[in-house]
């Protein structure tokens, strides 16, 4: 890229995000006035990729952690050929408008992930990184190497002080992902203020304490840069920060460097003045460099010979290894449908749901090759244990990742292997530490991911660790997250038609909610059970008549409700397993009405609270406090929850 097409483009991304941000009375002008050289450098030569071809396999992925700039990306798309126009910056976080205040996956092509929560892009980014290692070491042979591509992700010092960064940098660091590139867009600012106010620490020095090569330079180096991308990708070994001195609001006169430029317009005077001093008219609205058109023009040209170049070496590749290539489709489409050769059992075996889905989870990995995930450092508690040796330094085709004590990275780190495309994510923790993953688990809801998360130990059973470590309000917070399927298995048959689910499901996450505690196989009414609990419950226990009560229960709560119908000998009372409540209560009312008769009692029985259960029965049975450590089964009675309690609200 020459030095006028450099400063043509960078003028353009500067002149684009203020009248932009000015029309929406809205937005973050700081990162795009402070960042405009780097951006263009990044789109106009660094990054291999293809506007005409967004889902290009092998392309180079760009993150823009620091999500609030995102007339930076606008800016880019626009101007690089991703289908984006003119009229829909001039919409800029207007409703409806392609162009929202942050970076939304599925808007326009070519934004790779949904960001603005801080940090979560550079985990994302990992994710990528640790999917683009796994899928060279499967499919890459000698004299046909198909997979090549680098992750780059832009932060800044917001994303430096999320911890859900840290964490996401100290696995990249340990895992040696050398074809990671963040850039640190080192400006010394946040909305508060100068940085100095809250934030002192050596951010190069805590990446180097990770493992990362750190390497320094100046936002306005052209060559520099490229000198210093070429340094990165060199070491090939360790993933690379590259920290850029920079001036957040470059180019507004009287603004620039100062915090009042982070997060609000310039206002018509300041974005007079700095058009004047780049060359631009005062009153040209949003002004796009003619050179700079020209250029990506062209550039278009030679990005899509690339990809063609790669498309000749896919084919190649692809006739002299068929039946890799077919995995490999196959995976990227999603496919699940295979068959799986589930775990059996009989009524009266009894294992926890967590052991269930731990046979279930090899069953699954053996028949789809996509499936990768692990576990928070609760590999056995959550039995997470694939076969094989696991993802490493050593063994890149590994598909189990030892997470380590980090729930809220591998959450984002899951996002970002489900958004790299060819892999199925899992990840694993105790439900309680659900707390620590949530906005990580609700950004997989956003972007309809299929996510799939194993959450163990999921109540007051959980026994002698006591309230710290026992749920009560998780599973209705859970499921007040829109877009995402709970689903809590009664037994282990359950459990195996849980993961069916969960591997069927392709537009959002899945979460598997098990015991710690041995259950019993349920001797189930219900002779198509198997398929009539894809509408999200069945019938365990029916009577000879119509009911004069239902018990309406879920997970370890079905056998409390099977011992309170027996404790009622001169009632008929139906039970019904509700392993998916959300999908029980979409469908239609004549389904639900022919398992739940008008006119008679209904009751609700779950260990925790009861939210999200109003209007559904007449009485609800749970825990609405915090609970007690001592054995599982003897806190449970202490709390109220017991087939005798339930009953007695007959």
């Amino acid at each position: 890229m020459d030095a006028q097409s450099l400063n043509e483009t960078a003028k353009t991304i500067r002149c684009l995000s203020m009248d932009a941000i000015q029309e929406a009375n809205s937005g973050h002008p700081g990162l795009p006035l402070g960042a405009a050289e780097l951006g263009a450098l990044l789109y106009g030569e660094f990054l291999r990729h293809d506007p005409a071809a967004p889902a290009w396999l092998d392309r180079d992925r760009f993150v823009l952690s620091a999500g609030h700039g995102s007339m930076f990306l606008y800016s880019l798309l626009y101007l690089a050929g991703y289908g984006l126009s003119l009229d829909d910056i001039k919409s800029f976080r207007q409703l409806g408008s392609k162009c929202a205040g942050h970076p939304e996956y599925g808007f326009i092509p070519g934004i790779e992930t949904t960001t603005g929560p801080l940090g979560q892009g550079i985990a994302n980014a990992v994710g990528m990184a640790i999917a683009e290692s796994m899928m060279a070491a499967r499919y890459n042979q000698p004299g046909h190497e198909i997979i090549n591509h680098y992750t780059y992700t832009l932060a800044g010092d917001g994303c430096m002080q999320e911890g859900v960064a840290s964490e996401a940098v100290s696995l990249a660091g340990h895992l040696g992902l050398g074809k990671l590139v963040v850039f640190y867009d080192d400006n010394r600012i946040t909305i508060d203020g100068a940085t100095s106010l809250s934030f002192s620490e050596d951010v190069g020095a805590r990446f180097a304490a990770c493992g990362w090569q750190v390497l320094k330079g100046d936002m306005y180096d052209a060559d520099g840069l490229r000198s210093l991308l070429a340094k990165a990708k060199a070491e090939t070994g360790k993933p690379s920060l590259i920290a850029l001195k920079s001036v957040i609001g470059k180019g507004a006169p009287t603004m620039q460097g100062s915090h009042k430029v982070h997060g609000a317009p310039l206002g018509a005077e300041e974005i007079a003045r700095a058009k004047e001093a780049m060359g631009v008219p005062a009153d040209a609205r949003f002004w796009v460099s003619p050179q700079a058109k020209d250029f990506f023009s062209a550039r278009a040209k030679e990005l899509a010979a690339e990809r063609a170049a790669w498309e000749g070496r896919y084919a190649a590749w692809k006739k002299a290894y068929p039946e890799s290539a077919a995995e490999l489709e196959a995976s990227l489409r999603g496919d699940t449908a295979l068959t799986v050769q589930w775990p059996s059992y009989k009524a009266g075996d009894s294992l926890a749901t967590r052991a269930a889905s731990g046979k279930a989870l090899v069953a699954a990995a053996a028949a789809w090759p996509q499936l990768v995930g692990g576990s928070a450092d609760l590999t056995g508690p959550n039995s997470t244990q694939l076969p094989g040796e696991p993802y490493s330094t050593a063994n890149r085709a590994g598909r189990m990742i030892h997470y380590g004590v980090r729930e809220h990275a591998m959450a984002a780190i899951s996002n970002g292997l489900a958004l790299h495309g060819g892999f199925r994510p899992f990840c694993a923790t105790f439900l309680v530490f659900a707390d620590y993953l949530r906005p990580a688990l609700r950004l997989s809801a956003l972007m309809g991911l299929p996510v799939i998360y194993v959450l163990t130990h999921d109540s007051v059973f959980v026994g002698e660790d006591g309230p710290t470590h026992q749920p009560i309000e998780h599973i209705a917070a859970l499921r007040a997250i829109p877009g995402l399927q709970l689903l809590r298995p009664a037994d282990a048959e359950e459990t195996n038609a849980a993961w069916a689910w969960a591997m069927a499901r392709r537009d959002g996450p899945t979460l598997l909610i098990l015991s710690r505690q041995n259950l019993p196989v349920l001797a189930k009414a219900d002779p198509d059970w198997m398929e009539t609990i894809k509408t999200g419950a069945y019938v365990v226990r029916n009577t000879s008549d119509e009911p004069d009560g239902v018990i309406l229960a879920s997970g370890s709560e079905v056998e409390v409700a099977l011992k309170a119908a027996d404790l009622l000998p001169a009632k008929s009372i139906r039970v019904i397993s509700v392993l998916c409540k959300e999908a029980f209560l979409a469908q239609p009312q004549a389904l639900r009405n022919a398992m739940i008769p008008a006119g008679c009692r209904v009751l609700a029985c779950e260990a925790g609270r009861g939210l999200g259960w109003e209007g559904i029965a007449d009485a609800f049975l749970g825990i609405e406090r915090f609970g007690e450590s001592g054995p599982g089964a003897q806190v449970a009675k202490h709390l109220g929850l017991s087939p005798e309690a339930l009953a007695a609200l007959f």
